[in-house]
């Protein structure tokens, strides 16, 4: 669990810019919008081109106050099986033992655990990632792009996040390809998401 501490940003590290809050503000659950969240990762290939790859399945959820910034229970859970690399073949070597190793850990976590702000809408937390077995902390920087009330359809107060950061393949014992550099050994990973406030 993400200790609750006085930050200007939350999920992985996010902001929130200044603006008026109201005198009952009290702490809110956030979920992602499955609909406007993209987990993507980006990984060398024989030093010619990077390649992408994303996560089409998972769920995440945190704790916010507005008036106190305080920031807690940020949890994410993601499917590996719905790796999607846009190509059949090198998905379903992905899935096997060599990589993401599906059948065996068919889901890989993220738990925050502490966050620095840098700004009024940037900052990083820490947290730790489960992958394969292993949990090891990452550290993602995060910018906060807006936050206000959906102008279409649900209309909930609603945070635009961005956040990046690199894992090392090999500190999780993912080493297919790393010692002939076939295959990069850091993912660098991108978090494009809209957080709904929880009603």
């Amino acid at each position: 669990m993400l200790p609750r501490q006085s930050l200007p940003f939350l999920l992985a590290g996010l902001a929130l810019p200044l603006y008026t809050l109201t005198a009952a503000a009290e702490p809110h659950q956030y979920e992602l919008d499955p609909e406007h969240t993209t987990i993507s990762f980006m990984v060398d290939h024989l030093g010619y081109a990077d390649t992408l790859g994303l996560f089409l399945e998972f769920d995440g959820t945190f704790t916010y106050d507005m008036e106190t910034q305080e920031l807690s229970d940020l949890s994410v859970t993601v499917q590996t099986a719905s790796v999607e690399s846009f190509n059949e073949a090198r998905d379903n070597h992905v899935k096997n033992a060599d990589f993401l190793n599906v059948e065996t850990y068919p889901v890989m976590t993220f738990t925050g655990v502490s966050a620095s702000p840098e700004s009024e809408t940037s900052g990083t937390v820490t947290g730790d990632l489960t992958l394969l077995g292993v949990t090891k902390p990452v550290t993602l920087d995060v910018t906060l792009n807006k936050a206000a009330d959906y102008p279409f359809g649900h209309s909930r107060f609603t945070l635009g996040i961005s956040a990046t950061g690199t894992v090392k393949r090999s500190d999780f014992g993912m080493m297919y390809a790393v010692e002939n550099g076939f295959v990069g050994d850091d993912v660098r990973i991108t978090i494009e998401t809209e957080a709904m406030r929880v009603e």
